[in-house]
């Protein structure tokens, strides 16, 4: 009687609890990109020329900056991972740089996330298997279930059962999960391309501070080799004071000049300390400045190519360009995907089980059955995924227009840069060696008696302006190298031809 009445409910229990019937393929949904496909990251390196408001006697016409700003100007640390001996070389700075710098990391993280991502789309391609067990104690009413048998009760139970089962479903014919899928291999590859171009940015960004410590360690031994030139003029001046040859007020002005250059030594100092700290919040090294530079940047011309032809290599090799242009189609693949929310799916799926009232005296019983899903009305779903995937795509396709005319306006304003700088470079030379002529001229003349120490204190300082005019047109030169060939893509591969280091 037992089993006569499980086989009289049992179509109810396998068909209305467990879905055997017919596979449960639901209704795939076109998986929707953000609007901009640029990284989501803000922040970035800003090197740029300006010119020098006002006029001043230095024969400096440019004002050359550098600005980091967000996760390039960070790094996580890198002692404990890459031991450091307290010299720091410029391949060193850049290797670490790429490493460790938050620039990089974050966008590695993000290529981690869309391969994530990537997983989770293939997922609804492939066959999806589970298992399941169950052990059921009920009662049923068997008029409700329209059952009417003489000599039975209307009200048959407590029933005891188990139920072990595993299942496949599998969909066949799905084109918006299958678009899906492919837009989320174009992210990958954007995201990754992405990446790339951060690295370009990270060279640029460590190289330029890496200069900029330079830089100041060149004006800190000329301000050295002023203080020595002051004393001994302060010494000379005293020594003629004291034979009756100068006047106190010289031996005054000397000393302040030379309190002066000490001063502004100190301020130097200070700035040193800045840029190297600076420096190590980039490559992942201690915030302090307690290590060395081994490098020296000379100068070096850089390889001739045409402007044109430069504009033409960047185009070809930016990374930046060609993740705009994977992420238009990527949003190509997300349209196709909401339009395909319109056609039919077709799906499989099975069902293998034992099913009784004792563990040792189960039947075994399977399910295999297919289903044609045609969505006939959704509520204008489909054509909401459209419009949002075309406005998607609409926006993309006008980032790598822009895209396109940046990169040629980085290329072209790296070349303007690059010709400012040189002729600067060469005028402020030209200076220092007429201004050091004249200093010892004027130094003659003063050891002749024919002259007071004021001269030889602006034939001084008019060295001095000349030599820091020198340093800052060297560091604006190399940094619009630096410049150019981060424009120009793959900055790695090009920094040993572009920067000659000592």
């Amino acid at each position: 009687m037992r089993l006569l009445l499980l086989a009289l409910i049992a179509p109810s229990i396998l068909f209305g609890q467990f879905g055997g019937a017919a596979p449960q393929t639901g209704s795939a949904t076109a998986a929707q990109l953000p609007l901009s496909g640029r990284p989501n990251q803000s922040g970035g390196v800003v090197a740029a020329q300006s010119p020098v408001p006002g006029t001043t006697s230095s024969v400096n016409t440019l004002n050359t900056t550098v600005q980091i700003s967000g996760p390039y100007a960070g790094s996580s640390g890198s002692s404990a991972q890459r031991p450091f001996a307290g010299k720091l070389s410029l391949q060193d700075a850049i290797d670490r740089g790429l490493a460790y710098n938050l620039g990089a990391i974050g966008l590695a993280s993000a290529v981690r996330q869309a391969k994530g991502q990537e997983r989770v789309a293939r997922s609804a391609l492939l066959p999806n298997l589970s298992g399941s067990f169950r052990e059921n104690y009920l009662t049923e009413n068997l008029k409700a279930l329209g059952i009417h048998l003489p000599n039975l009760p209307s009200i048959v139970g407590p029933i005891n059962y188990y139920d072990l089962r595993a299942t496949l479903t599998q969909n066949f014919f799905d084109l918006t999960s299958l678009n899906n899928y492919r837009a989320s291999r174009e992210v990958v590859q954007a995201n990754e391309l992405a990446m790339k171009d951060a690295r370009d940015t990270v060279v640029l960004a460590v190289g330029a501070s890496y200069l900029q410590v330079i830089a100041a360690l060149a004006r800190i031994e000329s301000s050295r080799a002023q203080i020595e030139t002051a004393m001994a003029i302060a010494k000379q001046t005293s020594q003629r004071r004291q034979a009756g040859l100068a006047a106190q007020i010289e031996v005054n002005q000397d000393r302040i000049r030379l309190q002066t250059q000490q001063q502004r030594l100190a301020t130097l100092e200070n700035d040193l300390a800045r840029q190297k700290i600076n420096l190590a919040r980039l490559v992942g090294l201690p915030p302090n400045q307690n290590y060395e530079l081994t490098n020296r940047i000379a100068y070096s011309e850089p390889p001739s190519l045409a402007i044109d032809d430069a504009v033409k290599q960047a185009l070809e090799s930016r990374a930046d360009l060609k993740a705009a242009e994977a992420q238009v189609r990527a949003a190509e693949r997300s349209r196709a995907a909401a339009r395909a929310e319109r056609l039919p799916t077709v799906g499989v799926s099975a069902d293998l089980g034992v099913i009784g009232d004792r563990f040792n005296d189960g039947s075994h019983t399977y399910t295999v059955a297919g289903s044609v899903k045609i969505p006939i009305w959704q509520g204008g779903r489909a054509a909401g995924d459209i419009e949002q995937s075309e406005a998607a795509l609409d926006q993309r396709r006008a980032e790598v227009a822009d895209s396109r005319s940046r990169i040629e306006s980085d290329v072209r304003n790296a070349y303007l840069d690059l010709q400012a700088a040189a002729s600067q470079l060469e005028l402020s030379r030209n200076n220092e060696v007429v201004a050091k002529e004249t200093l010892r001229l004027t130094q003659e003349k003063f050891d002749a008696g024919i002259s007071d120490s004021v001269e030889v204190t602006q034939a001084s300082e008019a060295v001095a302006s000349a030599a820091l005019d020198s340093i800052t047109a060297l560091f604006a030169h190399n940094l619009a190298k630096l410049s150019l060939i981060r424009s120009l893509g793959g900055a790695e591969k090009r920094l040993a031809m572009y920067l000659l280091t000592q």
